[in-house]
């Protein structure tokens, strides 16, 4: 009898125990754009609450994802820039996913300009080039014939680390302006002609709050979230566009995507596109080393593509698109564990 209390008593105890489960016990380390920051930082904490799974993820600009995957140190990276052919040679094993798109903004600080400012291709390529330098410019005056331009010089604002924000914007400088693509190029660091520099989203969007007469580019969560203003543009088609989720998903629109997903949709000659937008991807190894940790990967990339979607929207950013999704699923079922 004294055998059988002390079982009992045992097997109470076990049940009285809290479950816990192998992924509650798992973490996951990324590293890369600050560009989709809020929306992962939104994605972990939902799906820590789900699971158990702690995902550390550390935005330090897609430059410094690519670098950590391609070293190993992260299970995974992030990027808004497709990787050159010098960094895919040296991660061959590295797949682009895509896990939603978003819009590059000019945010600025003007005081004086009320109303909405607009900008061309030629304009804005110009002011960044530094051959419009001046507010009241007069071809920025052409564009602008009902706003008042002050006699103010323009402090242009960029990104000081590798970026895949900065990717996406030269992507689009260099489509739209022969002079940008002789002279700078398309990279996620480029040789700037002038201007301050930014470390992350964040730290461009502080420069342009703390320097009267800046403009640069951020993503448009971080120009909603400090209350900036930011410029109207003028698409392929000819139409004055804002940065919005419809106009965003617009611009992937029309666009052959691939089955490997390496795209840009910048320049989009949707008539309702916004001109600067683009994917956003998670890296990860085809060939998963850790069997565990592949797994559980693999369980959160599918989750971020089909339940996490719902949380874009809400933070600015646009949901995949059925075509864009089914090849971000087809790419995640062909990493082996």
């Amino acid at each position: 009898m004294r055998f059988r209390s002390l079982l009992l008593v045992l097997l109470a105890l076990v049940v009285a125990l809290p479950a816990t489960s192998v992924n509650a016990q798992l973490a996951l380390n990324g590293a890369g754009a600050t560009f989709p920051a809020p929306l992962y930082t939104k994605w972990f904490n939902e799906y820590a609450k789900n699971t158990g799974v702690q995902i550390n993820y550390q935005a330090i600009g897609s430059g410094g994802g690519i670098k950590a995957i391609t070293d190993k140190t992260v299970d995974f990276g992030a990027t808004d820039g497709i990787l050159t052919a010098a960094q895919q040679a040296a991660a061959p094993d590295v797949l682009h996913i895509p896990m939603t798109s978003g819009s590059v903004v000019l945010a600025y600080n003007v005081p004086e300009i009320e109303g909405k400012l607009k900008l061309t291709p030629e304009t804005l390529s110009a002011i960044f080039l530094g051959t419009i330098v001046k507010w009241n410019d007069a071809a920025l005056a052409a564009d602008n014939p009902d706003v008042s331009l002050p006699n103010k010089d323009i402090v242009t604002v960029h990104r000081s680390d590798g970026s895949g924000t900065t990717f996406i914007f030269t992507n689009y400088l260099t489509k739209v302006s022969p002079a940008w693509a002789s002279s700078i190029g398309n990279a996620t660091a480029v040789n700037w002609p002038n201007g301050l520099g930014g470390q992350g989203n964040a730290g461009v969007a502080g420069e342009v709050k703390a320097n009267d007469g800046a403009i640069g580019y951020v993503e448009l969560v971080y120009a909603t979230q400090n209350k900036m203003p930011f410029a109207t543009l003028k698409n392929a088609s000819g139409a004055w566009v804002d940065a919005s989720i419809a106009a965003t998903t617009a611009a992937a629109e029309g666009v052959v995507l691939p089955d490997d997903m390496r795209v840009m949709i910048t320049n989009s000659t949707n008539p309702t596109a916004y001109p600067i937008a683009g994917f956003t991807w998670i890296l990860a190894n085809q060939a998963q080393a850790d069997a565990t940790k592949g797994q559980v990967l693999v369980e959160m990339l599918r989750w971020a593509v089909r339940d996490g979607q719902v949380f874009t929207s809400e933070l600015g950013y646009a949901p995949l698109s059925p075509e864009a999704a089914m090849k971000a699923e087809a790419l995640i079922a062909s990493i082996t564990y």
